[in-house]
């Protein structure tokens, strides 16, 4: 290594491959760069200065020494560069590694083998699947696979001697049906080892194996009139169809490609890396890069693929991006794809890029409103759920009834993220007749809005449906019905996981647990239905009191509404005089019901 004098130095560099790196006057290296022509790449460093940013200008005014490495070719530079930036994270480079540990799900290496999380690689351990950048879709994955298959969860020794010798009992989960008791020597090594076989293949993507294992089974038990069986062997196909229902996006004979989206301004890129097996996503993640310089935005996305296909253990051979490369990665093919389903997958990354930058500003924002809880909330929820307006005005819809009778739906509404009561409203359904929740929410939705339309009153930002697909289909039905489809945001919330559902994607949007955004939604949620059911008891109590009435000598159904119109609850009638009951009944029929009134 010597002095470096550009003048002296710059003629002499070799136009071959190779990686370069700059030292400070204390012998320090401040930026590692790769070439495919090593003269033409550090003489532009020198060359044309005052075109430079800042950044540049301040890096060339401190570089003393030069060191570069000849390599065969422009990936090998890419690999060369990669391994030192790591190695001696430049002040001046991007440091692509993320500080974060993904989990893994590992396949443990033992008899009878389980399935736990990890955070770091030891292969003597089992075999690892993942990185996962999303924890809740890893969980997801495996509380299916124990519902699937009967895997024990205890780290117990269970080989042949230990079993052979009784060292151990069944615990609950044996009696429960979630373990077949293998530490007692009451499953079939065998069998157990068939499914773990399945289980491999579905964390690799594949699913094909363990359905057809189902449907075998499921057919075998039909065969010899096993009824129920046949059900629960029927009901695990149909768990698997509807988790690969959800996790697939595209056309499944997309087998194995890896899609990358960058989108950058003059500081900061945003990408996107979506693995894609089978038409599935197993693996997303988006996140944000500093850029240190004029990073052209070829070379910046071509590092991060190399950076993340090293990171989730990537072997496709396809590339799918929304930029050339600027360099061709051996053994695999880069793909810009214009239309078809490799242009949807390209499309939803560029999505979720664009989405990501959009919250980093708002969040932004919020942060500049300084202590305003409602106005944050709002801000969080416009962006969980990718809002163009903030969501001021938010109506919620809950139906309600008890095995089918005294049917009430309730919709209640939030103002600058707070309960406006004066606006709360019930609705008694007059076109639908027993319990049917999607009618129900259709007839609803009609009327509401409706009405609204007619009194040219002001309209929500934000419709919410407690529900899921279902009831969130007839909702927009109706909005279609009266004209007011696409101009009002609507989403349907199903309770069990959380999910949120938008109109016309069945892959629901998972909400951080801790969200602000997804607190309001539940408290939405949760006071439409506590409206509901006190309208649902108060409708009730009322009919149980019309129908005691309806047996008394000369009242019918009209008259006995009249009453407790009148009067609220069977005590007051009981206490009103005569003449006050003969204001509704007249005065012969009040000195009889009066008589009546007692024996109640």
């Amino acid at each position: 290594m010597s002095t470096f004098d550009p003048k002296s130095i710059l003629p002499t560099l070799p136009e071959d491959p190779g990686v370069y790196r700059y030292f400070d006057e204390s012998g320090t290296i401040i930026y590692i760069g790769k070439a495919k022509n090593l003269k033409n790449r550090v003489s532009s460093y020198f060359t044309n200065t005052k075109g430079k940013d800042n950044k540049t200008r301040r890096l060339v005014s401190q570089i003393r020494k030069l060191e570069f490495t000849i390599v065969h070719s422009e990936f090998d530079a890419l690999l060369l560069e990669n391994t030192l930036i790591k190695q001696f994270q430049p002040k001046y480079n991007i440091l692509l590694r993320d500080d974060k540990t993904y989990p893994f799900i590992c396949l443990t290496r033992e008899r009878f083998p389980r399935l736990i999380t990890e955070r770091r690689i030891n292969h003597s351990l089992g075999t690892f699947f993942g990185p996962y950048a999303n924890p809740k879709l890893m969980n997801a994955l495996l509380e299916m696979l124990h519902q699937l298959y009967p895997l024990r969860t205890c780290a117990l020794n269970l080989k042949e001697a230990n079993v052979e010798a009784a060292k151990y009992k069944v615990c609950l989960e044996y009696h429960i049906g979630n373990c077949k008791g293998p530490c007692e020597g009451l499953e079939q090594e065998a069998r157990y080892m068939e499914y773990i076989d399945q289980v491999s293949q579905i964390l690799k993507g594949n699913y094909q194996k363990a359905k057809t294992f189902f449907i075998g089974q499921m057919q075998d038990a039909s065969t010899r009139l096993a009824f129920e069986q046949a059900q629960e062997w029927k009901e695990k196909w149909q768990l698997l169809e509807n988790f690969q229902a959800k996790s697939t996006v595209v056309n499944p004979s997309i087998h194995d490609v890896d899609v990358f989206s960058i989108v950058s301004d003059e500081s900061l890129a945003y990408i996107n890396f979506m693995k894609v097996i089978n038409g599935t996503i197993l693996q997303s993640q988006t996140w944000e890069v500093k850029k240190k310089l004029e990073e052209d935005e070829a070379e910046l996305l071509t590092m991060l693929i190399w950076e993340k296909r090293d990171q989730f253990q990537s072997k496709a051979k396809e590339i799918i991006t929304n930029i050339p490369m600027s360099i061709e990665f051996e053994g695999a093919k880069n793909t810009l794809p214009s239309q078809g389903d490799k242009r949807k997958l390209l499309d939803m990354s560029l999505k979720n890029v664009l989405y990501f930058r959009k919250e980093k500003a708002d969040r932004k924002a919020a942060e500049e409103s300084g202590g305003d809880r409602k106005m944050r909330v709002m801000i969080k929820l416009k962006n969980d759920l990718r809002l163009n307006d903030l969501p001021k005005h938010i109506e919620c819809f809950d139906n309600s009834n008890l095995q089918g009778t005294n049917p009430v739906s309730a919709m209640v509404c939030f103002k600058n993220s707070l309960p406006s009561k004066k606006d709360y409203r019930t609705f008694t359904p007059k076109t639908v007749e027993g319990p049917d929740d999607f009618a129900t929410m259709y007839e609803v939705i009609t009327r509401r809005y409706t009405r609204l339309l007619e009194e040219e009153a002001e309209l929500p930002d934000l419709i919410i449906v407690d529900g899921g697909k279902g009831q969130l289909s007839s909702a927009c039905d109706a909005l279609k019905a009266i004209g007011l489809y696409g101009q009002i945001p609507i989403i349907g919330i199903a309770k069990r996981l959380e999910e949120i559902y938008f109109p016309e994607d069945s892959l629901p949007l998972y909400i951080d647990k801790k969200s602000e955004s997804l607190k309001l939604i539940q408290q939405l949620r949760d006071e439409a239905h506590r409206f509901g059911i006190t309208a649902h008891r108060n409708k009730r109590s009322k009919n149980f009191i019309v129908s005691q009435l309806e047996t008394m000598d000369g009242i019918g159904k009209l008259t006995a509404t009249k009453l407790l119109k009148a009067f609220g609850t069977v005590a007051q009638l009981k206490e009103a005089s005569e003449e006050d009951l003969a204001k509704v009944l007249g005065k012969m029929k009040a000195l009889k019901f009066k008589k009546q009134l007692e024996n109640l």
